[in-house]
């Protein structure tokens, strides 16, 4: 797995060890941190077969692609009846295939509005409102940026899926087998540019991604990101002086009135198909994902828990979350990216074709339609 900043899965990993009374000692193979280059070396080095590999930490978009190539078991039925108990039913969606659970939620996430409560009185509810009060800041002088992810990336790809579905629609249908698309794409682009013409828009935009957004956010220049939970710890830790001033909202819908459904992610936790310890494996990850971890893990990192007990819990949300009402409403109504097992090569036609955000318009639809129709039949199983 990637390394977490605040080293919360390293000191899951020893505390599991620990309290496993030597059935097992959870040793961490480190990956990149961006989600490309960690899904790169687990293909390449499960399709040697690498058995050094127990537990996989997936992205939730990869579980469609690692079951269908063989690389990962699903559990058993009683196995999956104890893990998807009591957990977000979104994040068991994520670590579902062809109605058998195959990883078990980790963690999860979903973006919310950050905002300046000593510029804006009352957070944006849509997309138009966002972009008119950022106008309004410009104008007197203020600071006004909207900060979003718009590097040619998955995180561009997760905006555009996000958009989509807050206009009412998909990328693809139901059943990820045809594209979708339609009039909540051509919205979605249209908001697109709508952001990048407005004035608001980073003058970096077209580079930025998750963490150059909590930066410029946390150094005074925006009013307004787009981002994950993340960014509360690091502000808390980085900002002291601005944290107080920072409030949360849902992230601005397209369609006034109705809820945006912004898009959800996180990590699950597998087995291997080429693991010599199964049994092991799945006794490790129930214990990673264990309440006294996801607390760690949300507290210290700002990864959103999928127990979902948690989000009532007063001592959670008074210890060090207290946005958790916002994270459990936004992944009540939260959005999957297209389950498919070419969703590799969908994200970055979607990436492609969409970039970069100053330039893009509705006329890029056509060619991204026909350009996920062939990823689609390409299957996306190698980088």
């Amino acid at each position: 797995m990637y390394n977490e900043s605040s080293g919360s899965f390293a000191k899951a990993a020893a505390d599991c060890s620990a309290g496993s009374r030597g059935a097992y000692r959870v040793a961490i193979s480190v990956l990149p941190n961006d989600a490309d280059g960690q899904r790169e070396q687990l293909v390449r080095r499960l399709a040697a077969q690498d058995s050094s590999m127990d537990v996989l930490a997936l992205d939730v978009t990869w579980t469609a692609e690692f079951a269908e190539a063989g690389w990962i078991v699903p559990f058993d039925a009683a196995s999956a009846r104890a893990i998807t108990a009591g957990t977000l039913p979104v994040a068991v969606r994520t670590g579902s295939w062809r109605g058998r659970l195959y990883a078990a939620p980790l963690n999860t996430n979903a973006q919310l509005l950050w905002y300046r409560k000593d510029l804006v009185a009352r957070p944006p509810a849509t997309w138009a409102q966002m972009l008119a009060q950022a106008k309004a800041l410009a104008a007197a002088g203020k600071p006004h940026l909207v900060e979003v992810q718009g590097a040619q990336y998955e995180g561009y790809t997760v905006l555009f899926n996000s958009l989509v579905a807050s206009a009412g629609g998909s990328v693809l249908s139901a059943d990820g087998t045809r594209v979708a698309l339609g009039e909540p794409a051509r919205r979605a682009v249209e908001a697109i540019a709508a952001l990048a013409h407005s004035g608001a828009a980073d003058p970096s935009w077209s580079n930025q991604r998750e963490d150059d957004n909590r930066l410029a956010f946390e150094t005074g220049s925006a009013a307004f990101q787009l981002n994950y939970p993340f960014v509360y710890p690091s502000a808390r830790a980085n900002a002291p002086d601005l944290v107080g001033r920072i409030g949360w909202a849902q992230w601005p819908s397209l369609v006034a009135g109705q809820p945006s459904h912004t898009t959800v992610g996180g990590y699950n936790l597998a087995v291997s198909s080429y693991s010599r310890h199964p049994g092991q494996a799945r006794a490790a990850i129930g214990c990673l994902r264990g309440r006294a971890n996801q607390i760690r893990t949300a507290v210290d990192g700002g990864l959103a828990p999928t127990l979902e007990a948690l989000y009532s819990d007063r001592a959670f949300v008074e210890g060090g979350y207290p946005f958790a009402a916002a994270i459990y409403a936004a992944l009540r109504n939260a959005s999957v990216r297209p389950q498919t097992p070419a969703y590799q090569s969908v994200s970055l036609q979607i990436a492609d074709r969409l970039s970069p955000p100053r330039s893009v318009s509705v006329s890029a639809l056509g060619g991204l339609r026909g350009a996920i129709e062939d990823a689609l039949e390409s299957k996306g199983l190698v980088p």
